[in-house]
């Protein structure tokens, strides 16, 4: 009874407006953590990244239009996307959201709990943006746990960053299960899906200069076969469409959003020459890379 009396105090003692509403945690060491409430007058967290920053958006109506990557998005109340500071985002349209974001000082696991930390399918995963469609119930569920962070903000004691850590950590524990629950990731054994994550968190270190199934099948002691294998019970791509999926995405970030030229632009994601970058990305996207890029 008194644990229902105060999560009831909680949920209605904060009502945040969307207007101005930021919350920030800094730490001794550079770490910080923030909890912010967008609107279509102030959404400009989402379109700053730094180096090393990582982020949950969570749109609290419908109406939401966001081109991430140059692949324009439309959102509607309750989905949820997480973003890292290699996407690059335009806001066309946007209502009120919810968002957290963190630097890898404050929260990255990269050898331990990886499935919540900077290996999980929430980040760097090559595949594709991964959004999330919550359940009534799973709103609920994360609602609360969202209640609770606020109140945990306002604190001030030499154990709140643990129990900030704490309550990220459960965040994405529970949106998580819920890309898993949606996607053919439920489908793969637990022990092959680390062998997927693992993968894919190898192709965003490495896709510059290793360009082949086999040399991330040699990094992880496995037979490209075996990957392969692994990568057909998800059903979609194999492997290799993961190495040029994320080259292609590479290849598009750099022609919208830089100076480079197009040469330059393929030798940065490992072709040897112009014409190889070319005919890769004309038949990856349909147009020539100097035609995408004007």
């Amino acid at each position: 009874m008194a644990l229902e009396f105060e999560v009831h105090m909680i949920i209605n003692y904060f009502q945040p407006n969307f207007r101005t509403k930021m919350m920030r945690y800094t730490g001794k060491m550079e770490e910080f953590f923030e909890v912010a409430y967008l609107s279509a007058n102030n959404y400009a967290p989402i379109i700053n990244f730094n180096s090393n920053e990582l982020s949950l958006l969570w749109f609290q109506e419908d109406g939401n239009e966001l081109v991430i990557d140059r692949v324009t998005h439309s959102f509607k109340k309750n989905d949820i996307v997480s973003l890292t500071e290699f996407n690059q985002i335009q806001v066309k349209a946007i209502g009120t959201a919810k968002f957290l974001k963190w630097n890898k000082h404050f929260y990255c696991i990269v050898t331990s709990d990886s499935e919540v930390g900077c290996k999980g399918i929430l980040f760097y995963g090559a595949a594709s943006l991964p959004i999330i469609y919550p359940s009534d119930q799973e709103v609920e569920t994360l609602s609360t746990v969202w209640k609770m962070l606020e109140l945990e903000m306002t604190s001030s004691d030499n154990l709140q960053e643990e129990m900030l850590q704490m309550m990220l950590k459960r965040i994405i524990i529970l949106t998580t299960r819920m890309y898993k629950a949606q996607t053919q990731y439920k489908n793969v054994e637990h022990k092959n899906f680390d062998i997927i994550r693992e993968y894919n968190f190898l192709v965003e270190q490495y896709f510059r200069e290793k360009h082949t199934v086999a040399e991330y099948a040699e990094l992880l002691f496995k037979s490209p076969k075996t990957l392969s294998n692994l990568f057909k019970k998800l059903g979609k791509k194999t492997p290799l469409q993961f190495i040029q999926d994320r080259k292609l995405l590479e290849a598009r970030r750099l022609l919208s959003y830089s100076n480079k030229t197009v040469s330059e632009v393929g030798y940065e994601i490992g072709f040897a020459d112009v014409q190889s970058f070319s005919r890769f990305f004309k038949k990856q996207e349909g147009v020539s890379p100097v035609d995408f890029k004007k």
